[in-house]
């Protein structure tokens, strides 16, 4: 494998995860995406990772006189309460390494799994009028998608299943019809013939990852 490549093929790795990668967040565009793709990953890699980021650590605590609930000293822990500790590190180092450097960066402050989850989600996902705001652009790209001059078919494919994952992604629900009408429509003139055979036989196993 050329040197471009490979260097291609291990970008798309670090942005999609594999089974052995995790995803990494490297675009504010993506965070959605990446979410999605955390979640599944960490889920996947050691369920009790995802309970740490979700519920957020665990308070080691002992009773004494009185029923009084104190934390415990670190001397004084069982196996039990280091594999408690263990899970909520593993938790908050998986988070950080799915971040880019310069996400990092920013967020290297935070000293739990649940507390960077958060953050992330309010920095990046913010308050129901920028969902809304975020969910209208994309609808708007949706509409205005077209074929791009000397574009491959592939690539318009690409670009177009690219476009509705976004829409997925971002809580936009677009009946399938829609979306095959939109794709058929934004084809080349080239394809003018075979879109009006597809209409008229109303054929919509022609997209179906769509």
């Amino acid at each position: 494998m050329e040197p471009q490549q490979s260097a291609m093929h291990q970008e798309l790795d670090s942005i999609m995860g594999t089974t052995t990668r995790i995803p990494q967040l490297l675009s504010v565009d993506r965070f959605p995406e990446w979410k999605y793709k955390i979640e599944k990953y960490t889920k996947m890699k050691d369920f009790k990772i995802w309970r740490r980021i979700h519920r957020g650590p665990v308070r080691i605590t002992t009773t004494v006189e009185n029923a009084i609930i104190i934390d415990k000293e670190v001397e004084s822990y069982i196996d039990e309460d280091f594999e408690k500790i263990e899970d909520q590190e593993k938790a908050l180092a998986t988070l950080t390494m799915a971040l880019s450097p310069s996400f990092a960066q920013r967020f290297n402050a935070y000293d739990s799994a649940k507390a960077l989850c958060e953050a992330l989600i309010e920095v990046y996902e913010g308050n129901d009028d920028i969902k809304k705001s975020r969910q209208d652009m994309i609808r708007q790209k949706f509409n205005m998608f077209n074929h791009v001059l000397g574009e491959t078919l592939d690539a318009q494919l690409q670009r177009f299943i690219t476009l509705t994952t976004k829409m997925s992604t971002a809580g936009i629900s677009v009946p399938r019809s829609e979306i095959n009408k939109k794709l058929l429509n934004s084809l080349p003139k080239s394809w003018d013939t075979n879109v009006s055979v597809i209409k008229k036989t109303n054929d919509h196993l022609l997209f179906p990852i769509l």
